[in-house]
């Protein structure tokens, strides 16, 4: 098959930030496909230019066998006016160049099927464009339920004039799919509510290159027991928690213990201002590293940590960080009741409810006091859960399989 993907958020493994698209790709090419992926060149989670020269407003690269269509977008650095220009820019860029490819490069042929994915639906509906311009299959991803996801954050209201638009485009984008894939199990229920058959729903969650997770070796004592948290620095990943937890246990005179966060974000720097206001000693900010990095950087925590606010993220996708977590051998905390909870379906860590201070440090020093064996358990727990449902090559398997059968 030759399937495009239009992602704006795609990356590939030398950048920081998830790479689904890429992984599964690989995947795909090795089993004699050719992949396409659209994206962005301005990274949103650094707020800079990436990919493209000055003067380029696009580009063809090939990155181990899959092809990026690098697109220029606007930048912006909050959730405002400006990055809704960066949607709208990309939508219409992405479609112009989706339908334009075959001729601009012509080693690139039309598809047979184009997947559009979430987050925003404006990249859906260029894939969905694309998809009727060149006559092949249209498959929808749902990483993220928009407008849902909007109101339980109360960005917007119900009401809003703009999420009613969204609401009507969301219901005709599901009609007009093929098939449709979502992330978390509990999203069926949200999408078949909206008048869409269960059948031609298709769940494949973020997976795991467990060849990147070798190591088994513990954590090094010498180096204290680190809490870490790696990952985007924004609202809806809830740090303040993390941030407050580390004061309760500075108070309490745990000096081994040590809180990293890594990453970048538009939190950030609020982040480091309020550990400073705390006076705290025992937490660590570092720079972001790329995803060929993760691996070696997780494998030196003592204790994983997600701390997601589930008030709004119920119907939300898999976290992609808490696979990454589970397949390098180590104990997690999950802050929240999420309606799909892992961490407790794997037994590899403890669910402690958002935000909670007082609740997190009860956990991080309940884990610190534990026997070194017991949290290698735990660890391995995370590490079998990931193998038997994450696998990347599975979830490659599985997509294959469903878009043979979406073409045919």
């Amino acid at each position: 098959m030759n399937i495009w993907i239009f992602n704006q958020h795609a990356i590939t493994p030398d950048m920081p930030g998830g790479t689904r698209h890429y992984d599964l790709s690989r995947e795909l090419v090795k089993r004699g496909h050719k992949v396409t992926i659209f994206a962005t060149s301005f990274r949103h989670n650094l707020h800079k230019e990436m990919r493209l020269g000055p003067g380029e407003r696009g580009k063809v690269e090939d990155v181990d066998g899959i092809r990026f269509v690098w697109l220029r977008t606007p930048p912006y650095e909050r959730n405002d006016w400006r990055r809704v220009r960066n949607m709208v820019v990309f939508m219409l860029r992405a479609w112009w160049f989706g339908r334009r490819l075959p001729k601009l490069v012509p080693e690139i042929e039309k598809p047979d099927v184009v997947i559009g994915s979430s987050v925003h639906l404006l990249a859906v509906l260029a894939a969905y464009w694309a998809a009727r311009h060149h006559k092949a299959k249209f498959v929808m991803e749902v990483r993220d339920l928009w407008p849902q996801t909007i109101i339980d954050m109360g960005e917007m209201s119900k009401r809003n004039p703009i999420v009613k638009a969204l609401q009507i485009l969301e219901r005709f984008l599901y009609r007009r799919a093929e098939r449709i894939i979502i992330l978390g199990p509990q999203m069926k229920d949200h999408i078949s509510a909206r008048g869409v058959s269960k059948d031609k729903i298709v769940w494949i969650p973020n997976g795991v290159d467990l060849s990147k997770f070798v190591s088994t070796a513990q954590p090094d004592a010498r180096h204290g027991f680190l809490v870490m948290y790696l990952g985007a620095h924004s609202s809806t990943n809830a740090l303040d928690v993390l941030i407050h937890s580390a004061k309760i246990i500075q108070e309490k005179g745990y000096q081994e213990i040590e809180f990293v966060l890594i990453g970048d974000g538009p939190e950030k720097s609020r982040l480091v201002e309020l550990a400073n206001e705390l006076k705290l000693k025992n937490v660590e900010f570092r720079t972001p590293v790329p995803k060929t990095e993760v691996p070696k950087a997780l494998h030196k925590g003592s204790v994983l940590v997600i701390t997601k606010d589930f008030t709004f993220f119920n119907y939300g996708g898999s976290i992609l960080k808490m696979f990454d977590y589970m397949a390098a051998n180590r104990p997690l905390i999950l802050t929240g009741k999420p309606l799909h909870d892992p961490v407790k379906e794997a037994r590899c860590g403890l669910t402690v409810p958002p935000q909670d201070s007082e609740a997190l440090a009860e956990a991080v020093i309940k884990l610190y006091q534990m026997p070194e064996e017991e949290r290698k358990v735990m660890g391995l727990r995370g590490r079998e859960y990931v193998e038997k449902h994450h696998d990347i090559r599975k979830l490659a398997g599985r997509l294959e399989a469903m878009l043979e059968e979406a073409c045919q």
